[in-house]
């Protein structure tokens, strides 16, 4: 039976990125550089900011000058940009009490400021974010830590993912994936909105076969 059904921020919760492009952008026009190409939103958008300044940076003499810019640059107009997914809270009311919920995000230091500006602070039992642990997704140390502290198995969780950073995430922890809105992962089970986010979890109380597969 699934116990725990654990959630990623960006692209899952909300639909942020604009909100990601923009803050990019802004550090990007601040040190004179072009704005995001749309393989570097891709990479912004589902990795650490220290590893997507690293990568939008690479080649500049001061990255730490970029790193301590970032650190100091207020996040929360950006915050009022991201965009709730349609359904999501009547999911996790739906998850709540009767299973664990969790955040395992590769956002740092906004997180939990998102998660109060949104109102969704609650809603969640355990959050872990690239802050909180020393290898970030998709190395399996914040679904580990999350595994250890409401003492379950990798089977008796799943980890709601929409992207390949999420999928190998899911695969190195041992947990079941669920793609969200995204066909092209490999991935345990697929889901195109919350709404059908409960028929999900009572279908999974049945289903025994956890393999990766390709949506059809």
């Amino acid at each position: 039976m699934i116990k725990l059904v654990a959630f990623d921020c960006d692209g899952v919760l909300f639909d942020s990125l604009q909100a990601n492009i923009a803050f990019y952008n802004a550090i990007l026009a601040h040190f004179g550089r072009p704005p995001l190409t749309p393989a570097a939103q891709d990479y912004s958008h589902s990795h650490t900011v220290g590893e997507s300044l690293e990568h939008l940076f690479r080649g500049y003499p001061d990255l730490e000058a970029v790193l301590q810019f970032a650190r100091s640059f207020d996040y929360t107009p950006f915050i009022a940009m991201m965009v709730e997914e349609p359904h999501l809270r009547e999911f996790l009311r739906f998850l709540r009490p009767d299973r664990f919920t969790a955040l395992a995000t590769n956002r740092s230091t906004t997180t939990r400021a998102v998660l109060t500006y949104h109102g969704l602070t609650d809603d969640f039992d355990l959050v872990v974010s690239a802050q909180d642990v020393s290898r970030p997704k998709p190395h399996p140390e914040s679904f580990v830590r999350i595994l250890e502290h409401f003492r379950l198995l990798p089977e008796e969780a799943i980890y709601i993912g929409d992207s390949t950073v999420d999928e190998k995430f899911a695969a190195n922890a041992g947990v079941p994936f669920v793609a969200y809105r995204n066909p092209d992962l490999a991935a345990n089970y697929y889901l195109d909105s919350f709404a059908a986010g409960p028929d999900l979890i009572r279908g999974l109380i049945h289903h025994q076969s956890f393999e990766p597969r390709r949506k059809s």
